[in-house]
């Protein structure tokens, strides 16, 4: 294209110069040799403007290109995203939740607020090491006293893992708190283990501890919760957090945002399973979480909102996210409506 241009360009030149040598130039071929000229030097600077148009769109496309790609190198390294609020949807005027059963109530006046198949009985999973730490608490056994870690803890039902290595010693007051704060297995079997007649003893005062609370839809096989066969309902599970929470080493244990167990060869250090704790910003007064396979994600956690106590529960939840979100929603919705005193069941999802 740019030879060719040159070539007229020139052509025309050569014309103008043979026409000044040969003689004077004629109106008529003046005006048409300038017209030429004029014609080529338009045609040029168009093909000129897009060539260069051309490149730097080019340019500027590489630019851009490279200039995303930093720019998401940085915010991958530098920004996180914050957790989006959780939605409040009402179904008949209720919060609609991904937990399958759910259920809220006025802890000082019995005043239901929530309930979704709250009569259900379900798998409870590890919100059973609530009534655990009733019978230890119950039975005023030295929390000083040392008791380790046996083959015997092991779990062997689901394989779960544990930190509590066999033969690791700590005291029955540290595997409570192991037990409550973290979820631990081990220290929850361990506990049932020593107390006074052994396990089948325990799992005996557990089953009657329920009945003497009026958890008629209660029934407790082992200590830790790793059993489907540890089964109750919503309803059960609120009068257990509130047996729980008049215990005041029941709430201090089950609140604690961490410990440091101190060994003899190092150290371990424990978090608080619920998210909530772990934060800090609900004024929590006791919880407990759990999860197997056949329970789903599941929560109890005693709290305050607009100037009530509270009991809430939550049963078989998608995952650790949604069941922490579900408490959260409820939270929105009381807080928004503070002489709700629903008792039908909640929206579904």
């Amino acid at each position: 294209m740019r030879f060719h241009l040159t070539t007229r360009i020139g052509a025309a030149i050569v014309a103008v110069l043979m026409t000044v040598t040969l003689g004077s130039i004629s109106p008529a071929a003046e005006a048409r040799t300038a017209a030429k000229v004029s014609k080529a030097k338009v045609s040029k600077a168009k093909a000129s403007k897009a060539g260069s148009a051309k490149k730097a769109k080019v340019v500027r496309g590489k630019a851009t290109k490279v200039a995303v790609k930093k720019r998401g190198k940085g915010v991958k390294r530098t920004f996180a995203r914050a957790p989006s609020r959780p939605l409040l949807r009402l179904v008949n005027g209720l919060p609609v939740l991904k937990a399958s059963v759910a259920f809220v109530i006025d802890q000082d006046s019995g005043q239901v607020l929530l309930g979704k198949n709250d009569d259900d009985v379900r798998p409870i999973a590890s919100l059973t090491k609530l009534m655990t730490g009733v019978i230890i608490a119950d039975a005023k056994l030295p929390l000083d006293e040392r008791i380790t870690i046996t083959q015997d803890d092991v779990d062997r039902l689901k394989g779960s893992s544990s930190r509590l290595r066999v033969g690791t010693e700590l005291t029955r007051g540290q595997a409570l708190h192991l037990t409550l704060m973290s979820s631990e297995n081990r220290a929850a079997h361990a506990l049932a283990r020593t107390y006074p007649g052994g396990e089948r003893a325990f799992v005996e005062a557990m089953n009657n501890k329920a009945r003497q609370l009026g958890m008629d839809q209660t029934h407790y096989v082992e200590p830790t919760g790793l059993s489907s066969e540890n089964q109750s309902s919503a309803r059960d599970l609120a009068m257990l957090a509130d047996a729980a929470h008049d215990r005041p080493l029941l709430r201090k244990y089950s609140t604690s945002p961490g410990y440091r167990l101190e060994l003899d060869k190092g150290a371990l250090q424990y978090v608080n399973s619920n998210r909530l704790v772990r934060e800090g910003d609900w004024p929590i007064g006791l919880q407990k979480t759990g999860y197997i396979s056949e329970a789903g994600q599941c929560l109890v956690v005693q709290t305050k909102v607009k100037d009530r106590n509270l009991i809430m529960v939550f049963l078989d939840s998608a995952s650790k996210v949604t069941r922490i979100r579900d408490a959260e929603i409820v939270k929105r919705w009381l807080r928004t409506r503070p002489a709700v005193a629903a008792t039908a069941a909640a929206g579904g999802t």
